[in-house]
């Protein structure tokens, strides 16, 4: 697929045997919020659907504002997956991946990105709720890593991410 090609059966070009991970991927950004984080989650695929690994944003917690679950999942691919496996691979996740995670999604070689919220929607609900602008621009994907793959939002899920947003500032 191209960076602009829809699967087929859904308007947002997203696979039904890709909802479970989605899924997964809000349950794990509601965890992050639990735990007092920014509501991200994310959960990398193998080829055959095998899930690999998964990961919550820790930024808080740990203290380092480059905790993102995307940029876990890309440091763990390059420890333990081979090239063509990376590149055959889908990272799932709540949200849009910033700049610095796009960039090392690209870096790693990691395949098709599916995102339930976009940077654009982040943007506008952040600062619906008044919260200052990030140090850093939000970008699409496609304009930090032209040649990745991309897919999303999710119509629906996008909704259950802006609450956790909202649940989190609140």
């Amino acid at each position: 697929m191209t960076p602009t090609e829809h699967a087929p059966g859904r308007p947002d070009g997203v696979a039904p045997e890709d909802l479970p991970h989605l899924r997964r991927c809000v349950e794990l950004a509601a965890e992050a919020v639990d735990a007092g984080d920014y509501p991200f989650g994310s959960v990398l695929v193998a080829a055959g659907g095998q899930v690999l690994a998964e990961d919550r944003n820790r930024e808080n917690t740990a203290g380092d504002a480059t905790r993102h679950p995307e940029f876990e999942l890309a440091r763990w691919a390059a420890a333990n997956m081979t090239a063509a496996g990376r590149s055959a691979a889908t990272v799932f996740t709540s949200g849009e991946h910033c700049p610095m995670c796009a960039a090392a999604h690209a870096w790693t070689g990691l395949g098709r990105i599916v995102y339930v919220s976009s940077s654009e929607q982040l943007t506008a609900w952040l600062a619906e709720l008044g919260v200052p602008p990030s140090p850093v621009r939000a970008l699409a994907i496609g304009e930090v890593a032209p040649g990745l793959t991309v897919q999303g939002p999710v119509a629906g899920l996008d909704e259950q991410v802006r609450e956790l947003h909202r649940r989190f500032r609140g």
